[in-house]
């Protein structure tokens, strides 16, 4: 694991910060000594409760609205984290959506409002920031899938949209060099708590059975992989981590 406070004095913006991953990577960046901003479209209170763990851990932290969708709501949101943090070093495009629909079924509405937040909007996103990201010789981590790098037949706008955003990092980092650096990580299964009264899907005992190393993957499995792209070497760009447990092997 990466030695704790090697962000001290930074900040960090993660959209769709609020929950599950994006909540394990807040607090994670926030254990490594970095002030955290968070987005939310939905999810206020969780992201205020987010909010108050990073404060906790001895940081600073704010809760924005934003939709990633809209150009105008972005450039607020990267405006906002600026006027309260003073700078941001670590960008993490964590907000997503998810959906399951035979290829045949897929609506136009449908395919474009996964493309709309999984691949216009870390594009706005790291468009906004990268000024501040420039000034600051800082990271952009984008949260890919693998189903960006393994077709999956029941989500192929979603598995389009990841594969879309993996080429979009390496062409980002070729765009924003030498000054930033920008990877993706990509998770394979990640297994959630669940409801209370609710007891783990199928599908979990699933895809562990198929998983090389026996277990699904965490929400800190995969903030231990952010973390290292926004802590570890700055030479380290353009690449597309898999962070499944060899699933996808």
């Amino acid at each position: 694991m990466i030695s704790l406070q090697t962000l001290g004095g930074k900040s960090a913006l993660v959209t769709g910060g609020a929950r599950r991953i994006g909540r394990g990577i807040a607090l994670a960046l926030a254990s490594a000594g970095a002030d955290v901003a968070i987005t939310y479209r939905n999810s206020r209170s969780e992201a205020e409760e987010t909010a108050r763990a990073v404060e906790a851990a001895g940081n600073r932290a704010m809760t924005v609205r934003c939709d990633v969708r809209s150009e105008s709501s972005v450039r607020a949101a990267v405006a906002a984290t600026l006027a309260a943090l003073g700078r941001i070093d670590v960008l993490v495009n964590n907000a997503a959506v998810f959906e399951s629909a035979t290829l045949e079924s897929i609506s136009l509405d449908q395919w474009d409002a996964v493309f709309e937040t999984n691949t216009r909007g870390p594009f706005l996103v790291a468009r906004e920031a990268l000024p501040a990201l420039r000034a600051s010789e800082g990271r952009i981590v984008n949260i890919g899938s693998l189903g960006g790098l393994r077709p999956w037949a029941g989500h192929a706008h979603y598995c389009a949209s990841k594969a879309a955003l993996h080429m979009l990092t390496q062409a980002m980092a070729k765009a924003f060099a030498p000054e930033v650096s920008v990877n993706c990580v990509a998770p394979g299964w990640i297994e959630f708590d669940p409801q209370p009264g609710q007891e783990p899907g199928p599908a979990s005992a699933r895809f562990a059975d198929r998983t090389p190393m026996r277990r699904n993957g965490t929400a800190d499995d995969i903030a231990q992989a952010v973390l290292f792209f926004a802590a570890g070497p700055h030479f380290v760009t353009g690449q597309i981590l898999a962070v499944d447990g060899g699933l996808g092997l």
